[in-house]
This record gives C-alpha cells, structure tokens and sequence, in this order.
C-alpha cells in the first residue's frame, strides 16, 4: 500500500511549511489533486492520512480530494479523449495508441486552508518528497 508512504510525504510537506510560519496556523483542510492514472486509491490515502494525523498539528485537519480524470490526445486525429483505465486506452476514433497524456497523473497539494486565510501551490509533487 504506496498510499502510506505517499501519505508520510505529504505530511513532511505540509510540516515543513507550517513550520516555517511564524504563527503556526490552524489547518482546516488540505486539498489534494490525484490523477486517475497515478494508480493511487482515494480511499486509502484518506485512511491513511486519518491514522497518521492523529495526535499532530494535523489531527483536525480534512484532507480534500479532487479527483483529475485521464485525458489523452492523439496526434492524428489532433483531438482529446478520455481513455478507459484497465480497458481502452487507444484514440477511440482512429486506434492510435496513448502517447500523449494531458491530465491524470497529478499527485499535488493543491491548497491548504488554515484558519483565517489559505495558500494555493504549496510545493511540488509529494509524491516524490521522500
């Protein structure tokens, strides 16, 4: 289960940050974007950041998901699609095989909301904080 360790690094992130500020603010919610093709399961980084946030700076805090669909574009036909994980991922119109994908592979800190303000583009990708 990478989504612990994926979660450890997040928690790192976020630490450094929050303790770089002077007034060590109350977070409320982080919001996390993970992409469809990152092959990370929602559900147990949710679990996991429930579990390793207690008794920290974090324990109140909400981890927010946004999920980022997959989206490629083929060349020859010069459009985007959206492939389907696990069954179809050639252009439906002309077969071409995926090889230029747009979104789906984000795993980012979007935002953090602390009381009183929130700060946008944190840091790079958590997942290769480690």
């Amino acid at each position: 289960m990478h989504e612990t360790d994926m979660t450890k690094a997040l928690i790192l992130t976020v630490r450094d940050w929050w303790e770089s500020q002077p007034d060590r603010p109350n977070i409320t919610k982080i919001h996390l974007m993970v992409g469809q093709f990152t092959c990370v399961e929602p559900a147990g980084l949710q679990f996991a950041f429930e579990v390793q946030t207690r008794q920290t700076f974090l324990e109140n805090a909400a981890l927010v998901i946004q999920d980022v669909p997959l989206v490629a574009f083929c060349h020859p036909c010069q459009q985007e699609y959206q492939p389907e994980i696990g069954r179809q991922y050639a252009c439906p119109t002309c077969q071409a095989p995926m090889d230029d994908i747009r979104s789906g592979r984000e795993l980012k800190i979007d935002r953090i909301e602390y009381d009183g303000a929130e700060v946008g583009n944190l840091t790079p990708n958590p997942a290769t904080t480690r």
